[in-house]
């Protein structure tokens, strides 16, 4: 019996388990650590489909692996009780939802516009999502900083990031972080050897997808390619939540491609705040906003390349490791490049932060909402759903 089919341990039935993914789904607010307290609840003390001990090493596992980390921690649980199909059931119930809401969100400018409605009703929204995204660097730096090295590589992911406003810059200091904790750790024999028989053809698509998308998009000129070929990279270059993936879309799409503008990158990533389920959904408005200038379908279309684009890798990520994890674990060196991975991936995120302060104004009304967005954030009496009304409410009446 090989390593991939004792894996598999299902007790439940599909539906079943796919209905309690979708109570997950509807009321999982907030960052991966936010959604780590529903599933524990729902997977774990109310359903008993892990156990803890297995729910927080499969979140181990994910940590360590680029992508939306709450996502394939849930997908990897689908995988344990059931295999690769149980797995891709679980991703469409976990994002599909929010993912089709975030794809009409998309048409939200066109429908004012339409409507003959300013669209400075969403003029706070921006700056209110500014307030996640401060409170987000402060609160991953207090994480990853743990020592002199860390605070170094978070302040040159910062440095290099604000200074260089390149897509190429992103996946180049991860590494550097990743390689410069190692060579600091000193420990030997950390590339200890791990006897693995991995599902190589999944490692496979990954590549296949990778070099395919990059062609086609180097070959045409047309936009689907291109966008999907984005968010795919989206998806392998970062580690964490959806704060991590924000200074590299931030990046390529507003500052590079212009596809939108950086108050409507910002209105988008501050409405997902609101709604339930995995913040790399933001990529469907991202995708339908990048395609806004063609017909419907068109936009349909770009939304699709980036939902589907941006959530692809982690899956095959799943399927490729979740078979072997129990001999991957005993490599030391992943885990040690994690903490400078990590480290340089908070720096990141507060030079997103200065970066769309500096491009959203500094006048006293955006600044004020940022504040009092953090302030609420801080004191945690105040859900974001109801933040973000609160931002559209007075956006209407000022």
């Amino acid at each position: 019996m090989t390593e991939e089919t004792t894996y598999h341990t299902a007790t439940t039935p599909r539906a079943s388990f796919l209905k309690d993914v979708l109570v997950c789904s509807l009321g999982a607010y907030g960052g991966p650590e936010a959604h780590m307290g529903v599933f524990m609840d729902q997977l774990v003390a109310r359903r008993n489909h892990v156990t803890e001990e297995e729910l927080v090493e499969l979140l181990a596992l994910c940590s360590i692996l680029p992508g939306p980390t709450s996502t394939q921690t849930i997908v990897a649980v689908g995988y344990k009780k059931g295999g690769p199909l149980l797995a891709f059931l679980t991703m469409l119930v976990w994002a599909a939802p929010v993912l089709l809401i975030m794809t009409a969100l998309s048409f939200l400018y066109t429908i004012l516009s339409k409507a003959h409605v300013s669209a400075d009703i969403l003029r706070f929204i921006g700056p209110m999502a500014v307030g996640f995204i401060l409170l987000a660097a402060w609160r991953i730096g207090r994480k990853v900083v743990t020592d002199k090295m860390t605070c170094l590589l978070m302040v040159f992911g910062a440095v290099s990031t604000y200074l260089v406003r390149s897509p190429w810059i992103f996946p180049l200091v991860l590494v550097a972080g990743g390689a410069t904790s190692i060579l600091a750790s000193r420990e030997k024999g950390i590339w200890n050897k791990a006897r693995i028989d991995p599902p190589w053809s999944y490692l496979a698509l990954f590549v296949l997808f990778t070099a395919g998308s990059l062609v086609l998009s180097m070959a045409t000129d047309i936009r689907f390619f291109k966008l999907f070929e984005s968010f795919y990279r989206y998806g392998y270059l970062v580690f964490g939540g959806g704060q991590v993936v924000v200074p590299v879309m931030h990046s390529e799409l507003v500052e590079v491609n212009r596809y939108m503008t950086n108050g409507e990158f910002l209105t988008g990533y501050g409405l997902v705040q609101g709604l339930p389920g995995p913040m790399f959904s933001f990529a469907a408005y991202a995708g339908g906003m990048a395609s806004r200038h063609g017909t419907a379908l068109q936009q349909v279309m770009g939304a699709l390349a980036g939902g589907i684009g941006i959530f692809l890798p982690g899956l095959l990520l799943i399927y490729f490791i979740c078979p072997v994890w129990e001999r991957i674990k005993e490599v030391k060196a992943i885990k040690i490049s994690l903490k400078g991975v990590n480290a340089v991936a908070g720096g990141m995120i507060t030079a997103a932060a200065l970066i769309l302060i500096q491009a959203n104004g500094v006048g006293v009304s955006s600044l004020s909402m940022t504040a009092a967005t953090v302030a609420m954030l801080a004191t945690k009496k105040v859900p974001a759903p109801l933040m973000v009304v609160v931002a559209l409410a007075a956006g209407v009446a000022f």
